[in-house]
């Protein structure tokens, strides 16, 4: 399977990406009149609502709240917090350094090539 073909959720055969419906088993797989976003689907007997973050921040107006089993609006709380984990991760300190080395590496060998030979004349005063 490459990046232009997922799998339907029901039938599970590989379909195109940009599919609205399933050929197969003719399940909607994107947003009605919206074929750009994707819609989402709860799975066995629990709703999307139980796991998402706008329902979760109360910012939620979907009608279906909060007993939706399809939404086109679902944000799941965990990748939520996963990707802001990592983004903290990206702005600490360290990083910052370390990326500020990494880019400025010629710099830092030509300052020490500098310290370099001012050591060695003060050496030879």
């Amino acid at each position: 399977m490459d990046i232009t073909t997922t799998t339907c959720p029901r039938c599970h055969k590989i379909v195109d990406k940009q599919a609205i419906t399933c050929p197969h088993c003719h399940l909607q797989l994107k947003a009605y009149g919206h074929p750009g976003i994707s819609l989402h689907r709860a799975t066995g007997e629990e709703f999307l609502c139980d796991s998402c973050t706008y329902h979760a921040d109360d910012s939620c107006n979907f009608p279906q709240r909060p007993y939706a089993k399809e939404c086109t609006l679902y944000q799941n709380t965990q990748e939520s917090e996963l990707e802001l984990q990592q983004l903290r991760e990206a702005n600490s300190f360290s990083n910052t350094v370390k990326n500020w080395i990494r880019r400025n590496q010629s710099l830092l060998l030509l300052l020490a090539l500098l310290l370099i030979c001012l050591i060695i004349a003060i050496l030879q005063l």
